[in-house]
């Protein structure tokens, strides 16, 4: 049997992005985003609400994006719950903050994968937005990738917010091949 539980949102575990950019001095900031994803194999799009991030990036034309990793859960979860209105990010996580060569915003040199991201669309302004970026260049450690060249997840442990419980997991195990498990159903 079913339960019905109406208009219920966020029900699936998001990814957790985070998000860097400068401000109009040069002050670098991260946000955590889970209202994030690729929307195509060349563009991040995310919405974002009132934060230093937004404006950042409405007038830089550019940002980072880094999902977060089990090694970093806590300076992903702290990107999320301060303003970089009140503190510096930057020097309170001890992380290291680094100019992208394509893009005027910040590589966070710790998270094992940064997309630097060209701004291409936005709906909104500075106190709202979802942002559309073009991916100009994928940033990726070594140590993440399997003997194939690709991004090894069991490596990686990329994380996700499951906002049902509030709690950060990590992606799991794989469980069948793409365009392939079906396969015994035709």
């Amino acid at each position: 049997m079913k339960k019905s539980l109406g208009s219920a949102g966020e029900l699936f575990p998001q990814s957790v992005f985070i998000i860097a950019s400068y401000d109009e001095h040069g002050v670098p900031n991260a946000m955590n985003a889970a209202w994030a994803g690729e929307c195509s194999r060349h563009e991040i799009c995310f919405n974002i609400g009132d934060h230093k991030s937004t404006a950042n990036i409405v007038k830089k034309g550019a940002f980072t994006v880094a999902p977060a990793d089990a090694a970093h859960v806590v300076t992903a979860d702290y990107f999320g719950i301060a303003t970089g209105n009140k503190v510096n990010k930057e020097e309170r996580s001890g992380l290291t903050f680094t100019k992208s060569e394509h893009v005027d915003a910040p590589v966070i040199e710790e998270y094992p994968l940064t997309m630097e991201c060209e701004v291409t669309e936005i709906q909104g302004d500075e106190h709202g937005a979802r942002i559309v970026g073009r991916i100009v260049n994928t940033l990726i450690d070594e140590s993440i990738l399997g003997e194939d060249g690709k991004i090894d997840f069991g490596k990686f442990k990329p994380l996700v917010y499951d906002a049902a419980h509030m709690t950060y997991r990590v992606v799991g195990e794989e469980v069948g091949g793409a365009w392939d498990a079906g396969k015994s159903l035709m």
